[in-house]
């Protein structure tokens, strides 16, 4: 093997080690990048970055993202979650599991109109866990819903996963957002469907709300808080999402509109202070920068990995693989499945995935349906253990008597119910391209 290609392999284990010490991702990527590109190929290494940082600092299409992430903890800051769990949970609370379907559509809701998965799993654990375990839930039912529908944000647009692939797939993010709709619907559909099942064969696992409790509210009542709770944030969606599906405004004027409408909403709903105000901005500040320092040093280890021959390696190992394309994409699904033990969403986007691109754009197959299958695999990285983020966010805000390894059971069927809904539009990519060709993206 030429000693390039050893260079590359080398840079690829010097960065899992460093991450294994601890040290940040943006840190691991800046230092093995330049560090192993100078070696390889001294100072031209650095006549190359300056180009290809401007290009990153001045994407306009990502500039949403600081614009949605304020969205997002805005509605979280403003306490909209929690009026919309206990009005929907008040509705469904006759059913068995109508708790957890509330937060199913709450997951929904919040991930429609934010995509910030740490919002919507603090804010769904902080009001709704410890009223689950009260009445009764099973501990890792309660907390696996919990997590799960917190992860919808990552596949339902506006979502910041499909705004970053948007950019390293070279696809409009109006295609991404459209081929994207029907899959994180089906998914939530699946995931109602398992409550269901479960209320069936084991009602005790997930009771109703007491009819006396209920009875508190009148249903004149419930409707007209239905109206004026469920309603806005569905409208801020509809103008969000009808707005860059529709081609009517770009994706960053759209995050715009949502930021804005989010502020609305909170003033409407008489919580719009200063203090909110302040540490909403604070809170969306270190988040941006948090990724756009990965995004920025992500371009030295980009350019480094490619001039040292590794784009050659992992091209030479997809044509090696058995089963043609299939079977390159199966190893792609297997291969991202693993890293999300270890890793999170934006390293394996920035880090693995920019490897593998060229093998399938070669090939000619739909981007857009690469980027949801890898969407929705990069979802399951969440929850799975010992490094899912919504399991550390919500055991964060647990009470002391739910342990970790309570968090981890609840979560394990809907990790395999995610894993299906990924084989069902594997296997029918139309399930995410027939939207984005009858609106003619």
């Amino acid at each position: 093997m030429p000693m390039m290609e050893i260079l590359a392999l080398c840079m690829i284990g010097a960065f899992f080690l460093l991450l294994l010490a601890g040290v940040p991702v943006a840190i691991c990527l800046g230092v093995t990048g330049l560090a192993f590109g100078y070696a390889g190929f001294g100072g031209m290494l650095f006549t190359l970055m300056p180009s290809r940082i401007f290009g990153v600092v001045t994407n306009y299409t990502l500039l949403a993202l600081p614009l949605f992430i304020f969205m997002g903890i805005m509605l979280e800051k403003s306490r909209i979650a929690e009026d919309l769990l206990e009005v929907i949970g008040l509705a469904m609370g006759g059913l068995r599991g109508g708790m957890a379907l509330a937060i199913i559509l709450v997951g929904v809701l919040m991930g429609a109109a934010s995509g910030v998965v740490g919002a919507t799993v603090v804010t769904v654990g902080l009001i709704a866990l410890s009223p689950l375990l009260r009445r009764g839930y099973d501990t890792g039912v309660a907390a696996g819903i919990i997590c799960a529908s917190g992860t919808l944000g990552q596949i339902i647009p506006p979502s910041l996963v499909l705004i970053l692939l948007a950019d390293i797939m070279g696809e409009s993010v109006g295609t991404l957002f459209a081929a994207a709709l029907f899959p994180g619907l089906m998914l939530a559909g699946l995931f109602v469907a398992y409550i269901l099942i479960l209320g069936i064969v084991s009602p005790d696992s997930v009771p109703a709300i007491p009819a006396e409790e209920r009875a508190e509210v009148s249903g004149r009542d419930l409707a007209v808080r239905l109206v004026k709770v469920v309603l806005p944030p569905i409208a801020l969606i509809a103008l969000v999402l009808g707005s860059i599906i529709g081609g009517v405004a770009a994706p960053t004027e759209a995050a715009s509109m949502g930021a804005f409408g989010a502020l609305v909403l909170a003033a409407l709903a008489g919580r719009l202070n200063w203090p909110t105000l302040r540490e909403t901005v604070r809170s969306a500040f270190v988040t941006s920068a948090m990724v756009f320092l990965i995004l920025i040093f992500a371009q030295p280890f980009g350019l480094a990995f490619r001039g040292l021959g590794g784009e050659r390696l992992v091209q030479d190992a997809f044509g090696a693989m058995p089963g043609g394309l299939n079977g390159q994409l199966l190893f792609l699904m297997i291969l991202l499945f693993v890293l999300g033990f270890f890793l999170e969403w934006i390293e394996i986007s920035y880090i693995a995935l920019p490897l593998f691109l060229p093998v399938f754009l070669a090939s000619g197959v739909d981007m857009a349906w690469i980027a949801i299958l890898v969407g929705m695999n990069l979802q399951t990285s969440f929850l799975t253990p010992p490094f899912g983020w919504a399991l550390f966010f919500l055991k964060g805000v647990a009470p002391p008597e739910v342990k970790t390894s309570q968090i981890y059971r609840g979560v394990l069927p809907f990790i395999a119910i995610q894993l299906f809904g990924l084989v069902l539009v594997f296997l029918f990519p139309g399930l995410a391209l027939w939207l984005p060709e009858a609106i003619g993206w």
